[in-house]
């Protein structure tokens, strides 16, 4: 679990880096193969609003973590184009197959 804590983290701060001008994330809660995560920010009027939460998918990958995200449980807007999203993500390790398969 800790493994898994740390690489979510180093996800999270890359995303953050990436992407916090529009989004920012965080941990709200990480319990056997759920985590729940908080995006909060502007986020680009052209980009769509679930690429965001599949780029923390995409992170995950280049730190062999694999997270898919599966519902979207609040959702606020505010009058000024800024919003509060909770995204349930599954999380579980790439299995070394598939990373085998890649090279």
């Amino acid at each position: 679990m800790e493994e898994k804590i740390e690489k979510l983290g180093k996800v999270l701060k890359e995303f953050n880096r990436l992407h916090g001008s529009e989004a920012k994330a965080r941990i709200l809660e990480l319990q056997g193969d759920e985590a729940i995560i908080e995006f909060e920010g502007s986020f680009c009027a052209t980009c769509g609003l679930y690429d965001y939460f599949d780029d923390i998918k995409w992170e995950a990958m280049d730190f062999g973590l694999e997270i898919e995200p599966v519902e979207v449980l609040e959702a606020e807007e505010d009058d000024f184009e800024h919003g509060r999203y909770v995204v349930r993500y599954r999380v579980g390790k790439v299995p070394s197959s598939q990373l085998s398969d890649k090279g």
